[in-house]
């Protein structure tokens, strides 16, 4: 990026039951925050992001197919720990048909399908937060 920001994408993965979104998250090892999140990752050089945000979702969770890709919910910047520098994270909704089941990677130690209330409870940053409630809207 020419800003000198490092590109990240973070994944919201969700099916609709009864009208009603549920939402996967994912929590990290101890070693790792030990913290609920949802898919996130880096973008590899020559990636576009909406590339990553599918390779991710495929390497966190095993998931590969999708109802519908939402691009551009919405995107925040940090400081990343551990000399990182300031981070852009781009935020993409992805719906899965509700028969689909996720598959924990060796990234994290369990995972959980919960509602937006239980996300906003689980979800310790305030980017990730309102990624979720932006897709929730849409689903409103």
């Amino acid at each position: 990026m020419s800003d000198g920001r490092i590109a990240q994408v973070e994944v919201i993965i969700f099916k609709v039951i009864s009208n009603n979104p549920l939402f996967l998250l994912l929590k990290r090892h101890p070693e790792r925050g030990g913290f609920w999140q949802p898919v996130t990752g880096g973008v590899e050089a020559d990636e576009d992001l909406k590339a990553a945000a599918l390779r991710e979702m495929k390497e966190e969770t095993g998931i590969e197919d999708s109802i519908k890709v939402f691009e551009n919910i919405h995107y925040f910047e940090f400081e990343a720990n551990g000399g990182y520098g300031w981070m852009k994270e781009y935020v993409y909704g992805v719906q899965i048909n509700e028969g689909v089941e996720a598959i924990i990677s060796d990234e994290h130690t369990e995972l959980k399908w919960c509602s937006l209330d239980e996300a906003l409870e689980l979800l310790k940053y305030e980017g990730n937060k309102e990624g979720f409630r932006k897709i929730a809207e849409i689903y409103g």
